[in-house]
């Protein structure tokens, strides 16, 4: 009886194995082809089928990295119909009680790396200009829109880290919550 066919892997189920592997706390070491392509189930041949080197699988992991944790959390909060409704939302999504991605913590341990380092840029740049924007939109100067935005994006990168370092020095459950809008109504609050 014949075995039923694979489908065959995309350079897409590569990109999302090598996140996979980082998010799971070996960083970019943990990126090699051998183990991911057991994780996977395939040979090293599906590998470079896609990709010519470990470095663009890298590249491509990155580039969906900014796809998934930017792109598309932006496009998921523009779907609310005020300024002020996108920021709660937006901070809302990027703090859950439950915990960060530690995608996101093992890309920056991984800083020095140059591919890394662009990616971060990348998603940095975009993360407060669109933060900037919302806060434009709500009346805010553009030096104060800027403050605002770098002051939101603080308190999403510490709040991450806490998660993943301190959890207990959150509140959690019920008093999530009431720390989640004090947070956003200082963001808000004008003079």
């Amino acid at each position: 009886m014949a075995q039923p066919r694979k489908p065959r892997l995309t350079a897409l189920d590569w990109a999302d194995a090598a996140l996979a592997a980082i998010r799971e706390g070996g960083g970019l070491k943990s990126v090699a082809i051998e183990p991911l392509a057991t994780r996977l189930g395939t040979t090293k041949g599906s590998f470079y089928w896609h990709f010519t080197n470990r470095e663009a699988l890298i590249e491509a992991a990155l580039s969906r990295w900014v796809e998934t944790n930017t792109d598309e959390i932006i496009t998921t909060v523009e779907t609310e119909p005020t300024p002020e409704s996108r920021l709660r939302k937006l901070l809302t999504q990027v703090t859950k009680p439950s915990g960060t991605d530690p995608l996101e913590l093992s890309l920056l341990a991984s800083k020095d790396h140059p591919q890394v380092a662009t990616a971060l840029q990348q998603v940095t740049t975009r993360r407060i200009t669109y933060i900037a924007d919302l806060f434009e939109n709500l009346g805010f100067t553009e030096t104060e829109s800027r403050q605002r935005a770098l002051m939101a994006y603080s308190f999403y990168l510490g709040h991450a880290q806490l998660t993943h370092a301190v959890p207990s020095a959150l509140p959690s459950g019920e008093e999530f919550p009431g720390y989640l809008e004090a947070t956003v109504e200082a963001l808000l609050r004008r003079g």
